[in-house]
């Protein structure tokens, strides 16, 4: 996947996730936790619970994985703000 697949992914990601979390976190912000989302939710999605989604381009899959990725960083973020 190329760069601009990531920043394209990770901003959808990072959008979805302040979304669903609340909270703004700015356009850079956005890409950023939406590809750290994505390197999260392809792990977890893979190596802990078996399954064969992956964060493979821009495709519906790979942004809910990135999505998802993200929504747990975000809300690790939180608990650790505390």
């Amino acid at each position: 996947m190329g760069i601009l697949a990531w920043i394209v992914v990770g901003l959808i990601a990072g959008l979805l996730a302040n979304v669903i979390i609340g909270g703004g976190s700015g356009l850079i912000g956005n890409i950023i936790i939406g590809i750290i989302g994505a390197l999260v939710g392809g792990w977890l999605s893979t190596a802990v619970l078996g399954l064969p989604y992956d964060v493979t381009g821009i495709n519906l899959t790979s942004i809910l994985v990135a999505t998802g990725g993200a929504v747990v960083v975000l809300f690790i973020a939180g608990l650790l703000r505390r």
